[in-house]
């Protein structure tokens, strides 16, 4: 099993520190658990949290030192983080470890350095304050997540989760964290770089939502579908479609179909043995020489080298 660590700091977001096991213990691998989830923090016992809920942590900081993962929930520490929590993570991150962060963990990681020249986000009412803490990280404070080398980091509360079923579908490919997120009932794998904030996340009362027009697209992904039956399926204008894709998904449609067929895609190469030809034509994507193309981009292998890597049972 991969090793995960979850390193509370106090005052710790009760939230987030609730993320990693529910959605990582979900991960089910060849009928076995795929991760070994453990919550700790410098002094075992009860934690200091940002609101009313009492927080006891029973693991102390060697369970960082036994983690393949280790990651840093949200808190309202800033400067006075515990020195000893600092030095675990510096190790953590000499050894080759992946650290990654929840919301405001990121301030705890660039309090030990380990951002400094690299990317990353944080929750995005907190960026001037990041910023302004930490120049020499090269803040990005409107997407959900960033991966710069072994560290991940996300933005606030539910962008946890997104960060989590990131690191599912780094683990054990793209089917294993979609069937995740459908088991705790969250959206499917996000891309890193959909903003954080949406203007308007929650359709109007209107009946205007564009879900069921999403839903008809995920079910003809094979079909070179265009914006102007995107449009005719939600009755709508091409203009309003794509105004209403961007206020309920932050990506234009073309963008989110792109996505889609690039998670089916991996989806075909990890549970079929379709040829690549095949495998292209079901995604959308059409060509292998497209099929090579977004996969290489999205993992950085291509179809061939990702199905050896993820493969499993048909």
């Amino acid at each position: 099993m991969h090793r995960v660590a979850v390193l509370a700091v106090p005052p710790a977001t009760t939230f987030d520190l609730s993320i990693p096991e529910l959605v990582l213990g979900e991960a089910v691998v060849d009928g076995r658990p795929g991760y070994r989830v453990r919550v700790c923090t410098a002094r075992p016992g009860p934690l200091a949290t940002g609101g009313s809920l009492r927080v006891s942590v029973p693991h102390g900081l060697d369970a960082v030192d036994e983690a393949d993962t280790v990651i840093v929930t949200g808190t309202g520490a800033r400067e006075d983080v515990d020195p000893e929590v600092l030095a675990a993570l510096r190790r953590a991150a000499a050894a080759g470890k992946r650290i990654a962060s929840i919301c405001t963990g990121a301030f705890v990681l660039a309090r030990a350095g380990l951002l400094d020249g690299r990317s990353a986000t944080t929750y995005w009412a907190k960026s001037e304050e990041f910023t302004a803490r930490h120049p020499a990280v090269r803040l990005r404070p409107d997407v959900l997540y960033v991966e710069d080398g072994n560290v991940v980091t996300s933005a606030g509360l539910s962008a946890g989760i997104d960060l989590c079923l990131h690191l599912i579908r780094s683990d054990y490919g793209a089917a294993a964290a979609n069937d995740v997120a459908r088991l705790v009932v969250a959206a499917p794998v996000r891309p890193g770089g959909q903003a954080q904030f949406i203007a308007a996340p929650t359709p109007p009362e209107s009946g205007t939502s564009l879900a069921a027009t999403r839903a008809w697209a995920l079910e003809h992904l094979h079909r070179p579908l265009t914006r102007a039956e995107l449009a005719a399926h939600a009755a709508t204008s091409v203009r309003t479609l794509t105004r209403r894709f961007h206020q309920e998904t932050g990506q234009s449609p073309l963008q989110w179909l792109l996505h889609q067929r690039t998670i089916r895609a991996q989806e075909l190469l990890e549970t079929t043995d379709l040829p690549m030809d095949r495998v292209a034509r079901l995604s959308g994507l059409a060509t292998t020489d497209s099929l090579r193309r977004h996969v290489a981009r999205r993992t950085g292998l291509t179809p061939t080298a990702y199905r050896a890597a993820f493969t499993r049972s048909p």
